[in-house]
């Protein structure tokens, strides 16, 4: 079974008129190894480009090599051992780092990580808009991708994520295998969101 024929619409019960897109992104792990051009590749980071943020600092910086390059085994050396099975058939990986100061005055950005969020899921809806895979995780070394990226000081490394056409689920690691066939459901939305006050509604 590919993942390209699970239809997260299937398992994922949205309401009060939420557009079919938001459900249908999920992170699954199958992909094929083929490539991506360089061109598809920019068309979801120009899409994460036109995210907002505060006083329009723009602090998401996207560091990204493609399948068969020495740069992509630069950052698939920095994968954590569980990681590197399914993401060895990935078209493309990305180190995602965010700017902690402003660029006007160079005071700390308290949104800087919220802002990068915010590009990170404009760069994940478009790969849904093509259909592709496209997977974020914290399943790496932090600390190493910094100093061998040459990312600056005023920089965090937030994440890193996987990119590639959908792939047979059956090619996956055993305990990885149901995941693909199910996408994930969310918390209730009473859970997250509260009138008034933390954890409950209050006039």
């Amino acid at each position: 079974m590919n993942v390209h024929d699970v239809d997260p619409t299937a398992h994922r019960d949205a309401g009060h008129g939420v557009d079919p897109l938001f459900v249908r992104r999920w992170s699954p792990r199958a992909m094929s190894g083929e490539e991506i051009g360089e061109e598809e590749l920019k068309r979801l980071f120009e899409a994460a480009r036109w995210a907002p943020s505060a006083f329009n600092n723009q602090p998401w910086r996207f560091i990204w090599a493609r399948r068969g390059s020495a740069a992509f085994d630069r950052l698939f050396d920095l994968l954590r051992e569980g990681n590197r099975p399914w993401c060895a058939n990935a078209a493309a990986l990305v180190v995602v780092a965010a700017r902690t100061t402003f660029e006007h005055n160079d005071k700390p950005s308290r949104t800087h990580a919220f802002d990068c969020g915010a590009a990170w899921m404009s760069l994940a809806l478009q790969g849904t808009i093509c259909g592709l895979v496209v997977h974020g995780m914290q399943g790496f070394d932090y600390d190493r991708a910094a100093a061998e990226l040459g990312v600056p000081e005023d920089y965090a490394v937030q994440a890193m994520a996987a990119i590639g056409h959908p792939g047979e689920i059956d090619d996956l690691p055993d305990k990885l295998r149901a995941r693909d066939r199910e996408p994930s459901g969310r918390k209730e939305l009473e859970e997250i969101a509260c009138e008034g006050m933390f954890g409950g509604s209050h006039p």
